[in-house]
């Protein structure tokens, strides 16, 4: 049987010429990403035929093949799908079936259901690890893990129709992460990147909802602290939208929407550096310089503690406004009595003042007051990477 056609068999959704397989076990620049023993297993079974190979590897040798296209290839996606109980498990079963999965630009999919994995070593996430730390009802419960993606938030956000509310997509390493207004994010290995699914009806306060994400990591790395008997990272909130460590940026949360049958359906998104220390740093570097403990944070122990407190949060917010986290929320961002320089158009001349920030206003953007005593929303002028710079002043009645 030709080489190609025989990893066809393996793979008919990914077929790959006898070059791309001399790049798995022979790259040019990079560590092979399968073991010296299962390389030359590979190369023996080339030898011989599909069954023999396929009796000698198994489900290994699929996954093991398709991790190492995913991350030599850009125009291929592997997709892990994984459940909590026996409701998700069987959806994923229907959901791979039917095979309607999409990326942006008809990138190519390729489908595996957890089980037949099974546990191999080159599965970074740990899904068990993750199930088995989850306690929510909702959130969470479906999974889709894959080891690079253009973008976790493009998995759920093309596909939130096909997904159960609170669907996560968890990836190793993205290659089009995106921040606010389409700037670029930066998603090496080691940092958290994932995005999940959820539904509001009160489109006043979908902006809101960025600052109970924000909220729930923030208290997610401390129930984690607390649990391991760690010293508390001090990570902090700048609004709107991004997560700072000592004074540096370590995360920033993504939340788009779209409107349809009388519901906005929300795609939230979460980058957090928890082991690259560049191009910033991130939580375990600032863990090693403040205890010599062993633990390290994984990304399987944050992610379950983020969905535990989110959907405490998301309830509350929910059902009893903003108000209900306010405080909490104000205790952990970076500008209660912030002094901040803001511009006003005075007669067709702009004019600088300085006003004292002193929380949120119920619109989202943030409540100041200025040295006259006038209360005043403060908006971004829409320009700046900073939103910080170029403050717009709205005095309120």
């Amino acid at each position: 049987m030709p080489f190609t056609s025989f990893l066809r068999c393996l793979s008919p959704q990914n077929p790959l010429s006898f070059p791309s397989l001399r790049k798995l076990l022979h790259p040019p620049k990079k560590p092979c990403s399968l073991s010296l023993p299962l390389a030359a297993s590979v190369f023996q079974c080339l030898l011989t035929d599909q069954a023999e190979c396929k009796r000698k590897l198994g489900r290994k040798f699929e996954f093991g093949l398709l991790c190492s296209l995913a991350m030599d290839s850009q125009s291929t996606s592997l997709l892990v799908l994984c459940g909590k109980s026996s409701t998700e498990i069987e959806f994923a079963k229907s959901l791979k079936a039917k095979n309607t999965l999409k990326l942006p630009d008809n990138g190519e999919v390729s489908i595996l259901l957890h089980p037949e994995i099974e546990k191999p070593e080159e599965e970074p996430f740990q899904m068990d690890l993750f199930m088995s730390s989850l306690s929510t009802n909702t959130f969470g419960r479906f999974l889709i893990w894959s080891p690079q993606l253009p973008s976790t938030h493009d998995v759920v956000s093309h596909n939130f129709c096909e997904l159960p509310i609170g669907t996560v997509c968890v990836a190793d390493v993205q290659l089009k992460g995106r921040g606010r207004s389409k700037n670029k994010w930066e998603s090496p290995r080691g940092c958290l990147l994932f995005s999940f699914t959820l539904q509001m009806e009160d489109g006043r306060t979908v902006p809101l909802l960025q600052y109970v994400v924000s909220l729930a990591i923030t208290e997610a790395i401390k129930s984690i602290c607390d649990s391991k008997g760690l010293p508390h990272l001090d990570v902090k909130i700048k609004w709107p939208n991004d997560l700072y460590l000592n004074g540096l940026k370590v995360g920033g949360i993504l939340c788009t929407s779209t409107y349809k049958s009388r519901k906005f359906n929300v795609s939230a998104g979460i980058g957090l550096n928890v082991d690259n220390e560049k191009p910033t740093t991130c939580l375990n570097a600032v863990l090693r310089e403040l205890s010599s403990v062993a633990y390290q944070f994984r990304r399987e122990d944050i992610v379950a503690a983020f969905f535990n407190k989110f959907e405490t949060f998301f309830s509350l917010f929910i059902n009893q406004g903003f108000q209900t986290l306010e405080e909490l929320y104000c205790k952990t961002w970076l500008h209660s009595g912030q002094r901040v320089i803001v511009q006003e158009n005075n007669e067709g001349q702009m004019v600088e003042n300085v006003v004292t920030i002193q929380g949120l206003a119920s619109s989202g953007y943030l409540l100041a007051i200025g040295d006259d005593g006038q209360m005043c929303e403060l908006h971004p002028d829409g320009n700046s990477f900073d939103f910080f710079k170029g403050l717009i002043r709205r005095k309120l009645e």
